[in-house]
């Protein structure tokens, strides 16, 4: 890695929410150990396939045996014979560790983790069944400190790795229908922030990155709908799956999409009920009114 300047780039006319904020250096992908949870389909099954085609030696976790043997099959056939896949539920702790000393002890220290793994319910608080929201937290965000535990050790060791927490714009604004899920990444935002400033004193070069992005065209989300597609649009999975690689190479800390979520910070400085308006005026709160996901 080698330290740059930061800088702020605003994509050009018709690219969609091309934001960055604060780069620190470049993280090299080639010949690095990564794992990608939740990776056997969606965003996680692309970022994998991205890294690998870079170079990297990709390790894939998932609760899908056969997504697993498709992925594996997929980075292998494009002449990368390192990929391996793990079955691990992140909401067990012992298995994270127990998958974390396997994975490790087959390619090496893992330098790259990509925190991917996540679910999400899609109804209003009170129709929430209790299982349900814990699985939310085990999964959006108690997973985050089991894999990080178990990884980063070996990265303040060598002062080298980067953590990878796929948040969401919804841990940014509280959206209807999106309680458990709106509030499990909002703690992954704050996993990431307090992270980044622990790592600055103990190891500086440990990168971090946090990615926000609005509603993705997976199954994980079928049926969401924006008011105004042309400032919040319905983000497409290989530009998200493109993004995040970008965020690994240039050591991006925040990548927030599409640009329209990067007002609600200074919204905020607005009263509660104009906050809101706004809000409902974007028409944020009627995104998940017809939201299906997987069924």
């Amino acid at each position: 890695m080698f330290g740059c300047k930061q800088f702020a780039d605003v994509a050009p006319p018709g690219v969609p929410g091309r934001f960055y904020v604060a780069t620190h250096g470049m993280s090299q992908i080639a010949g690095r150990h990564i794992v990608v949870t939740g990776g056997a389909s969606g965003i996680g099954r692309l970022v994998a396939l991205k890294l690998a085609g870079l170079g990297g030696k990709v390790t894939v976790w998932d609760i899908n045996p056969e997504g697993l043997d498709r992925v594996v099959t997929e980075i292998n056939a494009l002449g990368k014979e390192t990929a391996r896949g793990h079955l691990c539920d992140v909401s067990q702790r012992a298995q994270v560790y127990r998958i974390a000393t396997e994975t490790a002890a087959a390619l090496g220290p893992v330098d790259i983790l990509i925190n991917n793994a996540g679910i999400v319910s899609g109804r209003r608080f009170l129709e929430l069944a209790d299982e349900k929201i814990e699985a939310s937290f085990a999964i959006n965000t108690l997973a985050l400190f089991w894999t990080t535990k178990a990884f980063l050790p070996a990265m303040i060791e060598r002062n080298l790795g980067h953590v990878v927490t796929i948040a969401s714009a919804a841990g940014l604004i509280g959206v209807a229908k999106l309680t458990d899920y709106s509030a499990s990444k909002w703690a992954a935002v704050g996993f990431d922030e307090s992270l980044r400033a622990e790592l600055r004193q103990v190891a500086p070069g440990v990168r971090t990155s946090v990615i926000c992005p609005f509603y993705i065209d997976t199954g994980m989300f079928r049926g969401v709908k924006t008011r105004f597609p042309a400032l919040l649009p319905i983000l497409q999975e290989d530009y998200v799956a493109t993004r995040i690689v970008d965020a690994i190479e240039h050591d991006r800390q925040r990548v927030i999409m599409p640009w329209l979520v990067y007002v609600v910070a200074p919204m905020r400085a607005l009263p509660v009920r104009f906050f809101d308006w706004v809000a409902r005026f974007l028409g944020v709160n009627a995104t998940m009114d017809d939201f299906i996901g997987r069924r």
